[in-house]
């Protein structure tokens, strides 16, 4: 029954640096690249602090070049599965004893090791791995990293402070913030090393344990994560890794009567797909299992006719394009209007030809390959439908290399229907997709992008004319969960603008922030009476 008795104080976010070129922070960050390119690492297991090696392994390769082999993991199977879940359980009563103070610790201790010692290794994993450059990895691996660990700590504290009740005179009354009782499965993404650490983490610091399903894709950084908390102090058996084929893993973590919460990240269909798995295996549970849940999004960039054209077009294409369009917050629509359409076509067809593609080790390039093969074919069967439309112009782009890395041009396609497919479906890839409307039918076109997409993720509205936009943020309230306005609609920062959404994007939990901390907490109120009656009788009895 830890309480808090004071407050850590607020942190600051991470500062990124900028790797400019002959800089230090430049040449270490290549030379461990080139420590990584040359070498290979076998990625085991990681159940209960040992290592685990099945014999079934696949290989770690680079999206930019898939022949490059960075070395291979091993897969879990059914029985390492039920070994990792057997390892969290015994490490769950004594971790869930450790006062927050001590877990935060922990959590900080990790953070500090990743902004210095790991800086650099976390970095380069997640640029060979995963294809981002250099800033995309670093406000990523680096700065999103330990702006989860730290203000997740920070928000714990406040937490453990404020939860307490009223006292009266003849009692003492608190609230015991437990861990949930049972483990925590967490499933992460590929496209973000920090959402792979914070859906351990947030429930971590909290008392709880985890089962981790990494996302093949990135299993290379999610495998130094785990290196780095065994380092900074986490206890055995608190975080469990078991990469391997996502149903053998989540069929024998709903079928276990332990089972207390899901903590996910990915596509809006898997979450579905585990949700229903979690509901065929209801009556099983000690408790109803924590479901949280951040999935797609076809999030928006609308304009009015008063936006700035260049503020306007630059968050077009970095919105759109950076990381190849592999954000679920990346701009994928956007809404413009026909007095302001010539200025913005010329400012978007600009910045597009100024993009450079290619390894992103080479500082010079801005984007890099989407991640696998069946992120191309799918990418690329879109893009050739938009080519044999009658409805849709393909402005710029439009062409798709495989011969060595997955590699698909930033496009941009003009669509004639309002509900054209690549209007309304989420791509995940490098492809945005514009309908211009005329600007008496402003509202109306607000509605339309209300209307068109069963996403809610994020969104943005570009105007100076604050009648307009603040129109905007009425109509569009719940049509994106992050809203900004002249700004782009990626780049949320932890501590500053919590993230996530509804309607189809997810559980709108907030990573980052004391909204997704509450999931993962199981309250209990205690009262101890000083004056316990000692009769029957109420005074209005006589």
């Amino acid at each position: 029954m830890n309480n808090a008795i004071y407050r850590l104080e607020r942190p600051l976010n991470e500062p990124a640096r900028n790797y400019a070129p002959g800089s230090p922070e430049a040449e270490s960050l290549m030379a461990e690249i080139r420590r990584q390119s040359s070498s290979q690492v076998e990625i085991p297991l990681i159940i209960g602090g040992k290592e685990i090696k099945t014999g079934d392994v696949a290989n770690v390769v680079m999206p930019h070049d898939y022949r490059h082999k960075l070395g291979f993991f091993h897969k879990a199977g059914k029985k390492e599965v039920e070994m990792a879940i057997d390892a969290a359980l015994a490490a769950r009563e004594e971790w869930a004893a450790f006062s927050w103070e001590e877990r935060i610790a922990i959590a900080m201790k990790a953070a500090d090791l990743i902004s210095t010692k790991y800086r650099d290794t976390l970095n380069a994993a997640t640029i060979l791995g995963q294809s981002k450059n250099f800033w995309q990895a670093e406000i990523d691996a680096a700065c999103e990293t330990c702006d989860f660990l730290r203000f997740n700590s920070f928000n714990a504290s406040e937490l453990f402070s404020l939860f307490q009740p009223v006292q009266s005179p003849k009692s003492f009354n608190m609230i015991e913030l437990r861990p949930l009782e049972g483990f925590v499965y967490s499933v992460t993404p590929f496209n973000f090393t920090a959402i792979a650490c914070n859906l351990n983490m947030a429930p971590v610091v909290l008392g709880n344990v985890t089962v981790w399903k990494p996302a093949t894709a990135s299993v290379l950084s999610s495998y130094y994560l785990t290196r780095i908390y065994k380092e900074a102090g986490f206890p055995d058996g608190v975080v469990n890794f078991v990469p391997g084929a996502g149903s053998v893993i989540s069929e024998t973590v709903f079928a276990n009567k332990h089972f207390a919460g899901l903590h996910f990240t990915g596509s809006n269909d898997t979450f579905n797909s585990l949700w229903r798995g979690i509901a065929e295996n209801l009556g099983k549970y000690r408790s109803y299992p924590r479901i949280v849940g951040e999935t797609g999004g076809k999030d928006f960039i609308f304009a009015h006719s008063s936006a700035d054209p260049d503020a306007l077009c630059t968050a077009i294409v970095l919105g759109a394009f950076e990381y190849q369009g592999q954000k679920c917050s990346a701009a994928s629509r956007c809404y413009i209007p026909r007095s302001i359409w010539p200025n913005v076509r010329d400012g978007i067809l600009e910045r597009v030809a100024a993009i450079r593609m290619g390894n992103p080790a080479d500082p010079k390039n801005l984007m890099g390959a989407v991640i696998d093969e069946k992120s191309f074919d799918l990418i690329t069967s879109h893009i050739e439908a938009a080519k044999a439309s009658g409805d849709v112009q393909v402005l710029a782009g439009g062409r798709c290399d495989k011969t060595e890395g997955y590699f698909i041009e930033p496009t941009v396609l003009v669509c004639r229907d309002p509900k054209y497919v690549t209007m309304e479906t989420e791509i995940f890839g490098p492809v945005m997709s514009v309908y211009v409307y005329d600007d008496e039918k402003y509202e109306e076109t607000l509605r339309l992008c209300d209307e068109t997409s069963a996403y809610g993720l994020t969104g943005s509205i570009f105007g100076r004319d604050r009648y307009a936009t603040s129109l905007a943020a009425e109509i569009l309230r719940y049509a994106a969960g992050n809203f900004y306005i002249n700004d782009k609609t990626t780049g949320a920062m932890v501590g500053q603008q919590p993230f996530g959404g509804s309607r189809a994007s997810g559980t709108n939990d907030k990573v980052g922030s004391a909204f997704n901390l509450v999931r993962w907490l199981n309250p209990r109120s205690i009262k101890e009476n000083y004056a316990p009656p000692a009769d029957i009788a109420f005074s209005h009895m006589g």
